[in-house]
């Protein structure tokens, strides 16, 4: 019986070409606009690291005087007493320590150009925690770190733009003036958001979009960045002068971030009691005012409080759906109109023998193939959208591609958008009086 509706539909689709072509129209547009900013979102708000993000944690502890500038939550990261404070203290599964700065990066036995790069400067377990992929080489040891070792892990856009993409492990970079032997190149790594970097998104007036660039073209052991780029790191917050100029060691600033792996609930308990424990004894000796206010949020909880998807990101999503309600009620209107012209039809069926359901039930399916038809035109417009995204000056633009998920949900939400769009229309002409009619026909 189905086969017979969808074979009425397709007919009827054809016999109103030009209702039909409105009806498939108002749909298609509707669910390009909507699923253009629909699959951005999902996109810019999917969780970067699957499997591994409910084991990694963020703290906070507050070094501010009472009264500085950021209400009742501590800052976004840490002064570098503190920072090595927790990290020393190894109470984490896992821990790294996170700062970056810019530098001039050359490459001496390459014919190419210096370059102005990032530089990340952390702690030989950023790459187990994050899982991080190699294309060559590895990582630094904890050796390294401790040894101030002059070792280096490029990334996989460095490596092509220094050595042609060629095996670079071993050679030698120049940061500043300063010689460093890579170990490591990094495979097309692309986190989004880069989730290590995140810091004061809620403080950046919307503009959220740095979180979604490339990942830094060097890493080097924090403490040989230190030694090499001493001074040049940007500091996120400071609330006094330096003692010594230059030495953010010893500056009442802070701009070093500290990620922790915990592997059980238990452990994260134990942290979070460790974390309030060690705010409370450097309180006693004085050199935090206050002791309360730490925390320890999960990456996908930092996300959350950051912000991280831009505010006009949601802002067109939400648009862009208040858009697609607007086609609905159109294509609502067309389905109407198209089905009570046909009352003088449906009532010759009705006085045949159809029944109320009948009528209802090829109404709907011819409604779900129209919704079939918007369902390949929104898809060529969803695809037309990203691509206009993709010409954007954004950070995130390059990633705009629609995956197998969202190619999915565009059909779906095609056909439920007809179908929900032909339930009245549907159940309107189900109701036609065969009698009345029948008398008309006559």
């Amino acid at each position: 019986m189905l086969a017979y509706y969808f074979d009425m539909a397709l007919r009827n689709i054809r016999r109103n070409g030009t209702l039909s072509a409105l009806m498939v129209l108002a749909i298609a547009v509707g669910i390009g606009a909507s699923m253009t900013t629909l699959t951005v979102m999902h996109l810019l708000a999917r969780d970067p690291l699957p499997g591994r993000s409910a084991r990694l944690f963020y703290p906070q502890v507050n070094p501010t005087p009472k009264g500085y500038e950021g209400g009742d939550e501590p800052p976004d990261v840490m002064d570098y007493r503190s920072a090595m404070d927790l990290w020393r203290a190894g109470r984490a599964d896992r821990q790294t320590l996170i700062v970056d700065s810019q530098l001039r990066v050359t490459a001496p036995d390459a014919r190419t150009p210096p370059l102005m790069g990032q530089m990340l400067s952390t702690t030989a377990d950023f790459f187990p925690m994050f899982d991080v992929p190699f294309l060559y080489g590895s990582g630094w040891s904890a050796d390294d770190d401790a040894k101030q070792a002059h070792v280096a892990v490029i990334s996989f856009d460095t490596n092509r733009r220094l050595f042609g993409g060629a095996n670079s492990v071993g050679r030698t970079v120049r940061l500043r003036d300063t010689s460093v032997r890579i170990v490591g190149v990094l495979d097309t790594w692309r986190p989004s958001p880069l989730f290590y970097d995140v810091a004061a998104g809620r403080f950046a007036h919307g503009d959220t979009a740095d979180f979604y660039g490339k990942v830094q073209d060097v890493m080097t052991p924090l403490s040989t960045g230190l030694q090499i780029n001493d001074g040049h790191f940007q500091q996120f917050d400071c609330w006094a002068l330096a003692p010594v100029p230059g030495h953010l060691q010893e500056a009442p600033c802070v701009w070093v971030k500290l990620w922790v792996q915990l592997d059980t609930p238990a452990r994260v308990a134990a942290y979070r009691d460790f974390l309030a424990g060690y705010a409370a004894q450097q309180k006693a000796l004085g050199r935090y005012e206050v002791a309360e206010g730490t925390r320890l949020r999960s990456l996908m909880a930092w996300l959350d409080y950051n912000g991280v998807v831009p505010s006009d990101v949601q802002l067109q999503t939400n648009l862009a759906f208040a858009f697609l309600a607007i086609c609905l009620f159109n294509a609502t209107g067309l389905l109407l109109a198209n089905f009570l012209r046909r009352s003088g039809e449906i009532g010759v069926r009705r006085a045949l023998g159809a029944t109320r359901q009948a009528i209802f039930v090829q109404c709907f399916v011819e409604a779900g193939v129209i919704g079939a038809f918007g369902g390949f035109g929104g898809w060529l417009l969803t695809l037309a959208g990203l691509w206009l995204v993709r010409q954007q000056p954004v950070a995130y633009a390059d990633m705009a591609h629609i995956d197998v998920a969202m190619f999915a949900v565009t059909f779906l939400l095609a056909i439920l958008s007809s179908l929900l769009a032909g339930c009245f229309p549907a159940l309107r002409a189900s109701r036609v009086p065969p009698a009345l009619q029948l008398k008309t026909l006559g």
